[in-house]
């Protein structure tokens, strides 16, 4: 049976004796002719077929890569057609501008086209009227991030340097220099107080205006000894201004002086300021203040009054939170 589904014939009747072995050898050389015969047609009959696999896969590939190239075309002439709508330009630059001054989050609808006005203003190098800042400062209060006010005080602050220069009225150096010590450019605003000519100013009010500025300035730039050297001369000249008062009051509690500085933020609760404005610069204080001297004004605050001062309760228990 193995032989018979193998072929070779000429082999089983040679092993059943049904033919002799010279009848054999010569059957054997023609089974074998027929049989190579038959293996070549088989590998042929292969051979094409895989070349037809072949042909139809190389085929379905080009397919493949000219619908890739269509759709890669159509995409970029869609990308290039939408990137030239100038609705679409208008968008990205809003997009762009925006996260320039920290506005990525959601803005709501009725507050966009003011908000985006605001900054292509503040963008084109204009000033903000009094109307716009009012509004940042209430209603738009969400927008009105740490970049957009430091813009907004770079252009004051730009604005009043201008002024000076035209009219060479040092209120316009002093309103500059406050604009220019809330954008962080203190280093501009004890140049501009510097120029100011000293001998020509007369006006008691102005020189401690000026002298209270240039103080904060010192202030700002750890200049501890100029600054309270200016507060000094600006309470020499207007001693019922509660301005120097602060300015001194503050320089002490950075230099460590507790309990000179609270004396000299009592005389200026005296003379006007409000309780609200000095724990705004004391929580000021505090926040920038390393942790060791964190510590000393939380336990001074806490002795002089813990209802008033709790604030720094909280600010602990943040001081004390996991990273």
């Amino acid at each position: 049976m193995y032989l018979q589904k193998q072929g070779l014939a000429a082999l089983q009747q040679l092993a059943q004796n049904e033919i002799s072995y010279d009848a054999f050898s010569e059957i054997a050389a023609e089974e074998l002719v027929k049989r190579e015969q038959v293996a070549e047609a088989e590998r042929r009959k292969k051979e094409a077929a895989q070349l037809r696999l072949f042909e139809q896969e190389k085929a379905k590939e080009a397919i493949r890569k000219a619908e890739y190239e269509r759709k890669r075309q159509q995409a970029e002439e869609a990308r290039h057609q939408r990137e030239s709508d100038p609705k679409y330009i208008t968008k990205i630059k809003n997009q762009q501008l925006r996260s320039r001054y920290g506005l990525d989050q959601f803005i709501e609808k009725q507050f966009f086209a003011r908000l985006m006005d605001i900054l292509h203003r503040l963008e084109g190098g204009n000033r903000l009227s009094d109307e716009v800042i009012l509004w940042l400062t209430t209603e738009g209060s969400d927008y009105y991030t740490e970049t957009l006010q430091t813009a907004f005080h770079e252009r004051e602050a730009e604005f009043y340097t201008a002024e000076y220069k035209r009219t060479a009225d040092p209120w316009n150096a002093v309103n500059a220099s406050g604009h220019y010590r809330k954008c962080n450019q203190a280093r501009k605003a004890h140049d501009l107080l510097a120029s100011i000519p000293a001998g020509r100013q007369k006006a008691p009010k102005l020189i401690s205006a000026i002298y209270t500025t240039h103080g904060g300035v010192m202030r700002d730039l750890k200049r501890f000894n100029e600054a309270l050297n200016f507060g000094d001369q600006a309470h020499a000249l207007t001693p019922k201004d509660f301005r120097p008062c602060t300015l001194l009051g503050a320089v002490n509690f950075e230099m460590g002086n507790y309990d000179l500085g609270r004396d000299w933020y009592v005389k200026a609760t005296e003379r006007g300021a409000s309780e609200r404005t000095i724990d705004y610069d004391l929580r000021g204080i505090f926040l920038r203040a390393d942790k060791a001297k964190r510590e000393e004004i939380r336990a001074f605050l806490l002795r002089e009054d813990p209802v008033r001062y709790k604030w720094v309760i909280k600010l602990k228990v943040q001081d004390q939170a996991p990273s």
